[in-house]
């Protein structure tokens, strides 16, 4: 299980792929269109908007480019001479 999450916290924090950046920057433009919904009165539908694209902007940080990541990690082991 630590394992695992330990897995979860390297691809959290590598380099998101451009499909999955530009998927999470459209969920975000989506949960800013459940704002004017609030005002106009809808309120479920300005809620279910907003908490579908910050959740989905979140989860896309989570996709991760494995070939940056292994070349990151082939760097990381070297030791330095000394």
């Amino acid at each position: 299980m630590t394992k695992h999450i330990a897995k979860m916290k390297e691809n959290y924090y590598s380099p998101t792929p451009k499909k999955w950046r530009q998927l999470g920057d459209a969920l975000l433009a989506v949960a800013l269109m459940g704002i004017p919904a609030e005002l106009a009165g809808y309120k479920w539908v300005g809620l279910t908007l907003f908490g579908l694209g910050i959740i989905g902007k979140f989860l896309t940080n989570f996709f991760k480019d494995e070939e940056n990541v292994q070349s990151n990690n082939r760097r990381g082991r070297r030791r330095k001479a000394d």
